[in-house]
């Protein structure tokens, strides 16, 4: 109790004032120190946090227009982030066809058929998140599945890891495909054995064949979309996210939502990275935005993933003799973008799955570092997910920011070792490692891919189970960190990931009063029930903006 009252440092003259906001009767977790949750709560003005304290610290900020929150003796917390989101397709997602837990194909197309009944004629049907290693023998979807239950309209559905989509035949034709259709580099079609034609199996690079011919949403549907992932994320208690790979047009959207005062999330932006110049120049001439709405730098690719077997490897995947994976651009090409936008003053995200796809952007960062000289950049490489033992210590000694998802591992546990082998998956997800050789994590969640709950991140993190159920001891369990490091990197970790980290991510007089309060105190239950607690409330800036009933 002694800690919170400490962390009072506003006078008690001060409470003439009085609050507009008082959690009370919580455990508070004020992300500031290593240890756990002491008595107490949180007091806010304006947008704000006045004070962290006892009970008694905090009664005299307590007026007659002051909202109280009883917290229950739930967690208080510092509002979660989450660092790699694709915010705006998520939530197209929540309106589209959800294709998660499909396990055969036949469900696969009985639940297509069933969406497309409520199609309009020439409507486009998008979203899916299918995941084939889920079926029988792990075939991939063919577009002859699918044709005879979609004869009115193009399909181009996405695996769940976004970097494999298929297409059915109306989509082909929209699209000008055909068996003769160029590959682009950084991407496949596949083919039939026999016939050469198209199966509709696109990935990385080549999804940009069908997506160019899908018609644009209008503003009005992207507000939408904003709208309703706003509101779901909240709900997880969510206050900010860092969108990644973001659109002109979604930056447009958001720029809208906030002069309209729609907005109650807080967003940093990651534009294409090979659009360095455009995002450079529109950041100049427009500004780099506010806490609402930030343009913080760019987002490229170095590789595809590792379940559409386009992570980019130093060895051949174990099961595709000779085959290593794709690089969705040539490395002296990201090499050219990533100095050009650092000397722009941007911040730099790669996208980097594989562990030559991380040597090599590593070796790149560390190029681009000694020709411009020292300064705070903050280089991100996003998922990070396979890495040799000799390249994790670079992230803590160039100060390069791991933005990773642990909600992945629990999927990629299923089956990634037939991918790659018992001895490179003793690096993969490596968070303890990481940490202990003195790296920032960011956790996030790459929604749309996985769900953007950050206890079931947690819960990842801390018992490394998989989804299958077979290991309820954790999947290479030596990476498991603790709950105090899973919490400190979805709140200061992205706060420090998009230099905010002097505003929040933390509870503490000055900060912005974005806080969750979760229904139970997750330091005092079993790690595998973490999964199971809930938000009960979620507050950006001062406002409730979710509240459990």
């Amino acid at each position: 109790m002694r800690v919170l009252s400490l962390l009072v440092l506003l006078p008690l003259a001060a409470c003439a004032q009085r609050a507009d906001l008082v959690i009370v009767h919580g455990m508070v977790w004020t992300g500031t120190t290593g240890g756990g949750p002491q008595p107490g709560g949180v007091a806010v003005v304006g947008d704000k946090i006045a004070a962290v304290g006892d009970s008694a610290a905090l009664a005299p900020w307590i007026g007659s227009s002051t909202r109280v929150i009883d917290a229950r003796g739930g967690l208080v917390a510092p509002g979660f982030n989450d660092a790699h989101t694709h915010f705006v397709d998520g939530g197209f997602q929540l309106a589209s066809i959800d294709l998660r837990t499909v396990a055969t194909p036949q469900e696969f197309i009985r639940r297509i058929a069933a969406f497309a009944r409520t199609r309009r004629a020439g409507e486009w049907i998008l979203g899916g998140d299918w995941d084939h290693t889920l079926w029988p023998g792990q075939p991939l979807p063919r577009r002859e599945w699918i044709d005879s239950v979609t004869p009115n309209n193009p399909v181009f559905i996405f695996r769940l890891d976004g970097h494999e989509a298929l297409a059915n035949t109306a989509a082909l034709k929209a699209a000008n495909i055909t068996q003769s259709t160029r590959t682009p580099a950084g991407g496949e079609i596949l083919h039939d054995a026999g016939t050469g034609d198209p199966i509709g199996i696109f990935k990385d690079n080549a999804l940009g064949l069908i997506l160019n011919a899908i018609p644009a949403p209008s503003p009005e549907q992207l507000d939408s979309a904003v709208a309703r992932a706003q509101a779901y994320a909240e709900s997880l208690g969510l206050t900010g996210t860092s969108f990644v790979s973001v659109p002109f047009a979604d930056w447009a959207s958001l720029r809208r939502m906030e002069r309209a005062g729609r907005l109650t999330m807080r967003f940093t932006l990651y534009l294409p990275l090979e659009q360095w110049r455009a995002v450079a120049d529109s950041v100049a001439a427009l500004g780099p935005g506010d806490d609402w709405v930030r343009v913080a730098g760019v987002k490229g690719f170095m590789d595809g993933s590792a379940g559409s077997r386009t992570a980019k490897f130093y060895e051949p995947y174990s099961d595709s003799a000779g085959y290593t994976g794709l690089f969705r651009h040539p490395p002296d090409s990201m090499a050219l973008w990533i100095g050009a936008a650092d000397s722009a003053g941007l911040q730099v995200a790669v996208h980097a799955i594989g562990d030559r796809a991380n040597g090599v952007l590593l070796g790149i960062y560390d190029s681009v570092g000694r020709a411009h000289g020292a300064r705070d950049r903050r280089f991100r490489v996003e998922h990070a997910q396979h890495l040799r033992a000799q390249d994790i210590p670079m992230f803590g000694a160039d100060g390069i920011i791991a933005s990773v998802q642990p909600s992945h591992l629990t999927d990629d546990g299923r089956w990634i070792e037939h991918r790659i082998g018992p001895e490179r998956i003793k690096t993969t997800y490596p968070f303890r490692t990481l940490l202990d050789t003195h790296a920032v994590l960011a956790f996030g969640s790459d929604w749309d891919v996985a769900t953007p709950d950050p206890l079931k991140g947690i819960d990842a993190a801390v018992t490394r189970r998989t989804d299958d159920g077979r290991n309820p001891g954790g999947w290479m369990p030596a990476q498991k960190i603790t709950l105090a490091e899973a919490l400190r990197a979805y709140t200061w970790g992205n706060a420090y990931a998009v230099s905010r980290e002097k505003v929040r991510g933390t509870l503490a007089p000055g900060r912005y009063g974005d806080i969750v309060v979760l229904d139970r105190n997750l330091f005092a239950i079993p790690a595998d029930s973490i999964g199971s607690a809930r938000v009960r409330v979620t507050v950006v800036g001062g406002r409730v903006v979710f509240e459990r009933r």
